[in-house]
């Protein structure tokens, strides 16, 4: 089974997002869920982006470094829209990453290295006509992935929700956060093949 990291959103470490890591959990992995914005939690997407204007994206991003100090290096590294910052940038750069799950967001691989790493599989996930996800770079970003990297897979919604699988909000949306969740889950699985896992006593 895959050892999970799961960044939250910006309305913060909500029932939502560890009710999702208990999906992940039901299906037999271990997941973390780091709190980046310790302990506070907000109504609105509008009242939890003012305060990452006020500690930073940069501060956010060593928040999800920290979190994971103390965590073994094999880890698939997941993240809801605000949460894709620190989870990309530690599928990119830390030793070990097994897989990346990225949902509602990506970045461009270049803001955290040269290229994708090849040997670390990477879903991202988000809606079609949401205009945080289509129309602010995101989606162009996920297609250059995609383009560039062998193991990169952009699943897209019909819809403009953006937080669609926290079955918390408004916007949740049930069928496209179970085909989120069950290509999740595809992915993980696949990171327990023995095709993927090398055999200690085969001889190089």
């Amino acid at each position: 089974m895959a050892d999970v990291v799961l960044f939250h959103h910006a309305l913060g470490r909500t029932p939502g997002v560890t009710g999702f890591a208990d999906e992940l959990r039901r299906a037999g992995h271990t997941v973390h869920t780091p709190d980046l914005f310790e302990g506070r939690t907000f109504a609105t997407l509008d009242e939890g982006m003012a305060h990452v204007g006020q500690i930073g994206f940069g501060e956010v991003i060593e928040r999800g470094a920290r979190a994971v100090e103390h965590l073994p290096a094999e880890l698939v590294y997941a993240g809801f829209s605000l949460g894709v910052l620190p989870a990309q940038m530690l599928a990119q750069t830390r030793p070990g990453a097994r897989g990346a799950l990225l949902y509602y967001s990506c970045v461009p691989a270049t803001e955290f290295g040269p290229a994708w790493p090849d040997d670390v599989p990477v879903q991202v996930h988000g809606k079609e006509s949401d205009p945080l996800f289509a129309d602010e770079g995101d989606l162009d970003a996920a297609r250059e992935l995609v383009a560039s990297a062998d193991r990169a897979e952009l699943f897209l919604y019909p819809g403009d929700q953006h937080y669609f699988a926290d079955r918390t909000l408004p916007s949740y949306d049930a069928v496209a956060s179970q085909l989120l969740l069950d290509r999740s889950l595809t992915l993980l699985r696949t990171l327990d093949t023995p095709a993927a896992r090398p055999d200690p006593n085969e001889r190089p």
